[in-house]
Protein backbone atom coordinates (compact mmCIF):
# COMPACT_ATOMS: atom_id res chain seq x y z
CA UNK A 1 0.00 0.00 0.00
CA UNK A 2 1.64 3.29 -0.98
CA UNK A 3 2.41 5.89 1.95
CA UNK A 4 -0.24 8.44 2.52
CA UNK A 5 0.92 11.90 3.69
CA UNK A 6 -1.58 14.41 4.89
CA UNK A 7 0.03 17.90 4.91
CA UNK A 8 -0.90 20.55 7.40
CA UNK A 9 -4.09 22.73 6.85
CA UNK A 10 -2.42 26.21 5.66
CA UNK A 11 -2.04 28.80 8.11
CA UNK A 12 -4.57 31.85 7.90
CA UNK A 13 -3.20 35.21 5.26
CA UNK A 14 -2.79 36.93 8.09
CA UNK A 15 -0.88 34.65 10.33
CA UNK A 16 1.71 33.86 7.61
CA UNK A 17 1.83 38.11 6.73
CA UNK A 18 2.60 38.73 10.42
CA UNK A 19 5.34 35.84 11.10
CA UNK A 20 7.12 36.79 7.46
CA UNK A 21 6.84 40.35 8.44
CA UNK A 22 8.36 39.89 11.81
CA UNK A 23 11.16 37.46 10.31
CA UNK A 24 12.10 40.37 7.50
CA UNK A 25 11.83 43.43 9.53
CA UNK A 26 11.98 42.55 13.36
CA UNK A 27 8.14 44.62 12.98
CA UNK A 28 5.13 44.19 11.14
CA UNK A 29 1.43 46.23 11.25
CA UNK A 30 -1.38 44.40 10.16
CA UNK A 31 -4.78 46.33 9.31
CA UNK A 32 -7.74 43.91 10.48
CA UNK A 33 -5.57 41.46 11.11
CA UNK A 34 -7.39 40.12 14.58
CA UNK A 35 -10.09 38.04 13.49
CA UNK A 36 -13.47 39.72 13.87
CA UNK A 37 -15.05 36.91 16.28
CA UNK A 38 -11.41 37.21 18.71
CA UNK A 39 -11.97 41.18 18.63
CA UNK A 40 -15.53 40.93 19.15
CA UNK A 41 -15.15 38.38 22.23
CA UNK A 42 -12.15 40.98 23.86
CA UNK A 43 -14.58 44.05 23.30
CA UNK A 44 -17.54 42.00 25.35
CA UNK A 45 -14.72 41.26 27.92
CA UNK A 46 -13.63 44.48 28.21
CA UNK A 47 -17.17 46.03 28.23
CA UNK A 48 -17.94 43.33 30.85
CA UNK A 49 -14.85 44.01 33.30
CA UNK A 50 -16.06 47.91 33.94
CA UNK A 51 -13.45 50.51 34.79
CA UNK A 52 -12.78 49.35 38.16
CA UNK A 53 -11.12 46.07 36.79
CA UNK A 54 -8.15 48.16 35.88
CA UNK A 55 -5.41 49.12 38.02
CA UNK A 56 -2.69 51.57 37.50
CA UNK A 57 -0.12 50.05 35.55
CA UNK A 58 3.67 50.22 36.94
CA UNK A 59 7.22 50.17 35.03
CA UNK A 60 9.64 47.04 35.91
CA UNK A 61 9.56 43.91 36.75
CA UNK A 62 9.61 42.08 40.00
CA UNK A 63 11.21 43.78 43.06
CA UNK A 64 12.19 46.58 40.71
CA UNK A 65 8.46 47.30 39.92
CA UNK A 66 7.00 50.76 40.46
CA UNK A 67 4.32 53.28 39.73
CA UNK A 68 5.89 56.15 37.63
CA UNK A 69 2.97 58.57 36.36
CA UNK A 70 5.94 60.68 34.35
CA UNK A 71 7.06 57.30 32.30
CA UNK A 72 3.68 55.47 32.11
CA UNK A 73 0.09 56.57 32.97
CA UNK A 74 -2.79 54.22 31.90
CA UNK A 75 -4.28 51.08 33.40
CA UNK A 76 -4.49 47.65 33.27
CA UNK A 77 -6.30 44.22 33.92
CA UNK A 78 -4.12 41.21 33.04
CA UNK A 79 -6.15 38.72 31.67
CA UNK A 80 -6.45 34.72 32.74
CA UNK A 81 -6.28 33.20 29.01
CA UNK A 82 -8.22 30.57 30.69
CA UNK A 83 -11.61 32.30 31.19
CA UNK A 84 -14.26 30.66 28.94
CA UNK A 85 -14.98 34.07 27.40
CA UNK A 86 -11.29 34.13 26.07
CA UNK A 87 -11.16 31.31 24.64
CA UNK A 88 -11.32 32.73 20.84
CA UNK A 89 -8.04 35.09 22.17
CA UNK A 90 -6.37 32.34 23.92
CA UNK A 91 -6.56 30.36 20.80
CA UNK A 92 -5.39 32.69 18.21
CA UNK A 93 -2.65 34.04 20.15
CA UNK A 94 -1.73 30.13 20.37
CA UNK A 95 -2.04 29.80 17.10
CA UNK A 96 0.14 32.79 16.24
CA UNK A 97 2.68 31.33 18.67
CA UNK A 98 2.94 27.79 17.08
CA UNK A 99 3.41 29.63 13.43
CA UNK A 100 6.17 31.89 14.76
CA UNK A 101 7.86 28.52 16.05
CA UNK A 102 7.49 26.61 12.71
CA UNK A 103 8.84 29.36 10.35
CA UNK A 104 11.19 30.75 12.73
CA UNK A 105 12.30 27.95 14.92
CA UNK A 106 12.28 30.98 17.60
CA UNK A 107 11.25 28.67 20.92
CA UNK A 108 8.51 31.21 22.11
CA UNK A 109 7.26 28.88 25.25
CA UNK A 110 4.45 31.22 27.00
CA UNK A 111 2.35 33.91 26.31
CA UNK A 112 1.21 36.44 28.70
CA UNK A 113 -1.40 39.61 28.09
CA UNK A 114 -3.60 42.47 29.73
CA UNK A 115 -6.24 44.47 28.59
CA UNK A 116 -4.78 48.41 28.62
CA UNK A 117 -6.79 51.68 28.94
CA UNK A 118 -5.45 54.68 28.24
CA UNK A 119 -7.92 57.60 29.73
CA UNK A 120 -7.91 60.55 27.92
CA UNK A 121 -4.23 62.30 28.86
CA UNK A 122 -2.68 58.79 29.43
CA UNK A 123 0.81 57.99 27.79
CA UNK A 124 3.32 55.63 27.76
CA UNK A 125 7.05 57.34 27.24
CA UNK A 126 9.21 55.32 24.57
CA UNK A 127 10.51 52.00 26.15
CA UNK A 128 11.26 48.47 25.47
CA UNK A 129 9.78 45.62 26.80
CA UNK A 130 12.90 43.49 27.95
CA UNK A 131 13.51 43.79 31.52
CA UNK A 132 17.06 44.22 33.01
CA UNK A 133 18.79 41.05 33.52
CA UNK A 134 16.08 39.57 32.39
CA UNK A 135 15.85 38.59 28.36
CA UNK A 136 12.98 36.10 28.01
CA UNK A 137 10.31 38.30 26.57
CA UNK A 138 10.92 38.13 22.93
CA UNK A 139 8.05 39.20 20.45
CA UNK A 140 5.44 41.90 21.43
CA UNK A 141 1.89 41.31 20.34
CA UNK A 142 -0.58 44.78 20.64
CA UNK A 143 -4.44 44.46 19.01
CA UNK A 144 -6.74 47.32 19.21
CA UNK A 145 -10.20 47.40 20.33
CA UNK A 146 -11.23 51.02 18.93
CA UNK A 147 -14.31 51.38 16.72
CA UNK A 148 -14.47 55.05 15.05
CA UNK A 149 -10.88 55.75 15.89
CA UNK A 150 -9.95 59.31 14.22
CA UNK A 151 -6.66 61.20 13.39
CA UNK A 152 -7.38 63.69 16.06
CA UNK A 153 -8.05 60.93 18.57
CA UNK A 154 -4.49 60.43 19.98
CA UNK A 155 -3.08 57.37 21.38
CA UNK A 156 -1.02 56.40 18.12
CA UNK A 157 1.77 53.52 18.94
CA UNK A 158 5.09 55.40 17.81
CA UNK A 159 7.36 52.37 16.36
CA UNK A 160 11.19 53.50 16.12
CA UNK A 161 12.81 50.68 13.70
CA UNK A 162 15.50 50.69 10.92
CA UNK A 163 13.09 51.10 8.76
CA UNK A 164 12.06 54.45 10.22
CA UNK A 165 9.27 55.69 12.66
CA UNK A 166 6.13 53.94 12.24
CA UNK A 167 2.42 55.87 13.07
CA UNK A 168 0.00 53.02 14.31
CA UNK A 169 -3.36 54.31 14.59
CA UNK A 170 -4.98 52.28 17.30
CA UNK A 171 -7.91 51.19 14.82
CA UNK A 172 -10.09 48.37 16.07
CA UNK A 173 -9.02 45.12 14.68
CA UNK A 174 -5.09 46.31 14.10
CA UNK A 175 -2.38 44.19 15.04
CA UNK A 176 1.23 45.34 15.37
CA UNK A 177 3.85 42.63 16.32
CA UNK A 178 7.45 43.14 17.52
CA UNK A 179 11.36 41.49 18.39
CA UNK A 180 10.14 42.95 22.20
CA UNK A 181 14.09 44.07 22.97
CA UNK A 182 14.87 45.70 19.78
CA UNK A 183 11.58 47.90 18.89
CA UNK A 184 11.77 51.00 20.70
CA UNK A 185 8.21 52.31 20.65
CA UNK A 186 5.70 54.58 22.66
CA UNK A 187 2.43 55.51 23.44
CA UNK A 188 1.34 59.48 22.27
CA UNK A 189 -0.97 61.01 24.75
CA UNK A 190 -4.99 59.76 24.10
CA UNK A 191 -7.58 62.29 23.47
CA UNK A 192 -10.53 59.92 23.92
CA UNK A 193 -10.69 56.49 25.75
CA UNK A 194 -8.28 53.85 24.27
CA UNK A 195 -8.14 50.19 24.55
CA UNK A 196 -6.27 47.53 23.42
CA UNK A 197 -5.01 43.96 24.02
CA UNK A 198 -0.60 43.87 24.30
CA UNK A 199 0.96 40.17 24.80
CA UNK A 200 4.29 39.29 25.25
CA UNK A 201 5.67 35.56 23.75
CA UNK A 202 8.55 34.19 26.18
CA UNK A 203 11.37 31.64 26.20
CA UNK A 204 11.39 29.74 29.11
CA UNK A 205 13.25 31.21 31.71
CA UNK A 206 13.42 27.94 34.13
CA UNK A 207 17.07 27.09 35.89
CA UNK A 208 17.58 23.63 38.01
CA UNK A 209 16.73 26.43 41.12
CA UNK A 210 14.10 28.33 39.63
CA UNK A 211 10.30 27.72 37.79
CA UNK A 212 9.75 30.44 35.58
CA UNK A 213 6.28 31.80 35.52
CA UNK A 214 4.18 33.12 33.07
CA UNK A 215 4.89 36.56 34.95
Amino acid sequence: MDAVFVLPPAPPPSLETLSSGLEQYGFVVLPDGLPRDVTQALVDYAARLGADGYHAAAVGRGPEQQRNPFVRRNRVHWLDERHPALAPWRDWSESLRVHLNRRSFMGLFSFESHLAHYRPGDFYRTHVDAFRGEANRMVSLVCYLNADWKDGDGGELILYTDQGTITVLPTQGTVALFLSEEIPHEVKPARRDRYSVAGWYRLNGSSPDRVDPPR
